[in-house]
């Protein structure tokens, strides 16, 4: 009878957790976690949120097969002082968002944490603009505090 691939028995449970973790190593989501790549590499450090104060407003140009520019803004985060691109979604949504306002961004929700759809290279997207969520300042509830 030939051998079996896993141990079995009583005193096999040290040998099968080791086996299993030896396993996930060659797992991409495992590896990216445990060495803490996101924390390092990510402009957020691993948050889900940051705040940033607006640089300048850009249009992005759209990808293939698509044509028109993207509305987005160069936002400086607080925490660490890097600079990141992030979206500025629904329509008009721009005109609420002047240089040196405070932003807060979050993830765009792009596959794996990557750029979404046919924006290249823009990963964040905005959601609060001085305090004041870009939704109700666009339905007209809200007024944006002057600063």
């Amino acid at each position: 009878m030939p051998g079996k691939k896993a141990p079995n028995g009583l005193f096999a449970a040290r040998k099968l957790r080791r086996k299993r973790l030896k396993f996930r190593w060659s797992q991409r989501e495992f590896r990216i976690r445990m060495l803490g790549l996101k924390k390092k590499y990510d402009p957020l450090e691993g948050a889900p949120m940051a705040r940033g104060i607006v640089l300048e407003k850009v249009g992005v140009e759209a990808r293939q097969p698509n044509a028109g520019v993207r509305k987005c803004v160069r936002v400086q985060l607080v925490k660490n002082g890097k600079v990141v691109t992030a979206f500025v979604p629904y329509d008009g949504g721009l005109n609420f968002i002047d240089e040196h306002d405070e932003v807060i961004i979050v993830g765009i929700g792009g596959p794996r944490g990557r750029s979404m759809g046919d924006i290249p290279g823009v990963r964040y997207k905005v959601v609060l603009v001085n305090g004041v969520a870009l939704t109700e300042l666009i339905k007209g509830k809200k007024q944006k505090p002057l600063r």
